[in-house]
């Protein structure tokens, strides 16, 4: 064998793989660009007089067969604008999986509720339910759950838990568009789903979300005006409650309606190319490939394995960096750790220096954040490799993935 790219050796991919951070890796182009003219001709940019805005939102009710989709100006603005739909609010507790992004936790503190977090499966990084279930108190109102790197959670077990505790499910799919649960698409098993297009998503406007319910009047609120600073547009200057302006303009709509024409013929890609690089490294010991079968449809928003660190002479950040110099960008894990270790909540650093919710009249517990609560969720940390995925990446280039990690993984093998 070849001397490893990262001892001085040639590297296994001499070639640049498509990037999801430009036109290499997105398919953005004519179809957009007719969209977008179409909208700048016009005038109309902003969300009021948009016709894309309404359309996008049609068109992704209808993909997704709900009543309901409301457009946002971001991934995060999605999930608290669905905390602001089921009206969690301060002294209520969210349970939520200790791997995420730091939004799916945003959107809990900013209704002054508590983050609860729960253990995840150490191969998919989803929620674990039994954890889960172990989580409930009195005070918890809902589960955000998050189907991590386009795989569902177990979704039976929690509908399961969710309705024998009296709690509502909101779907995270920020990384999970099209992502199917026993043949049901996620984001409409729950009570409400959340969507990110930011530009590392399966479809991108830029920045922008969505969110979908098929009932319209959750605790005596309609989803439109939890987006829209809790105003009944019919009405002349009237609001019923506090919520935000999370507006998405027509200019990412006229482009998410583009995207999302593309979308099957993404996923299609997206699949095709991980389960070529799956082929490659499945057969090695210490190696767990991401899950994927007819029930359970991984849309792979990124490539995730795992690795048994005990078969291995180096651990995974170091790993990473021999098998980037062999041309394959990849991180040591999607987190170097849970989020509960990180500042906002390990140091309660949220509204000034008030600690909020942390210390409110209403919360009685003091919030326990600290290492060893969710031990799986930190195993994880040590064992995830994680890899983003585009559309444009090929078979044939899952296939050079796959032996560039191979190359390292064998090398460093025990």
């Amino acid at each position: 064998m070849n001397n490893l790219a990262i001892l001085g050796g040639k590297p296994e991919i001499g070639y640049k793989l498509p990037d999801v951070y430009s036109n290499s890796g997105r398919n953005v182009g004519e179809e957009e660009k007719k969209e977008l003219i179409e909208v700048i001709e016009s005038g109309s940019l902003g969300y009021l007089p948009g016709k894309k805005l309404k359309q996008f939102q049609n068109d992704w009710a209808e993909k997704f067969d709900v009543k309901t989709a409301v457009a946002t100006s971001s991934g995060t603005a999605a999930l608290h604008t669905a905390m602001i739909f089921i009206n969690v609010g301060p002294g209520d507790e969210v349970l939520v999986p200790a791997v995420t992004d730091m939004g799916t936790v945003i959107a809990i503190l900013l209704q002054n509720a508590t983050p609860v977090f729960v253990d995840v499966d150490l191969y998919t990084q989803n929620i674990d339910p039994s954890d889960l279930e172990r989580k409930i108190t009195e005070k918890t109102k809902a589960i955000m759950v998050v189907h991590l790197f386009g795989y569902p959670c177990d979704m039976d077990s929690i509908i399961k838990i969710a309705e024998k505790n009296n709690l509502l499910v909101v779907e995270d799919c920020a990384q999970a568009h099209l992502t199917k649960y026993k043949g049901k698409i996620v984001g409409t098993i729950g009570d409400v789903g959340c969507f990110s297009f930011q530009q590392t998503k399966h479809i991108t406007t830029g920045d922008g979300g969505m969110v979908i319910t098929n009932n319209n009047n959750i605790r005596g609120r309609e989803l439109q005006l939890c987006a829209d600073k809790g105003w009944p547009r019919e009405k002349y200057r009237d609001h019923y409650f506090l919520a935000p302006n999370y507006h998405m303009t027509d200019l990412q709509a006229a482009v998410g309606i583009a995207q999302l024409r593309k979308l099957d013929s993404f996923i299609e890609n997206r699949r095709k190319s991980a389960l070529a690089l799956s082929k490659a490294i499945k057969d090695i010991e210490g190696v767990v490939v991401p899950y994927d079968n007819d029930d359970n449809l991984h849309t792979y928003f990124a490539y995730s394995f795992t690795i048994d660190p005990k078969k291995f002479k180096i651990d995974n950040k170091k790993l990473a960096e021999a098998i980037t110099a062999e041309g394959v960008k990849i991180f040591p894990s999607y987190l170097p750790k849970p989020l509960y270790l990180y500042d906002p909540l390990l140091k309660s650093k949220t509204y000034g220096n008030t600690k909020c919710p942390f210390n409110c009249i209403n919360y009685s517990v003091e919030a326990n954040y600290k290492e060893g609560i969710c031990p799986v969720a930190e195993e994880a940390s040590m064992r995830g490799m994680f890899i983003l995925w585009n559309e444009k990446i090929s078979e044939d280039q899952g296939n050079d993935m796959g032996n560039a990690i191979k190359k390292v993984l064998t090398y460093y093998k025990k």
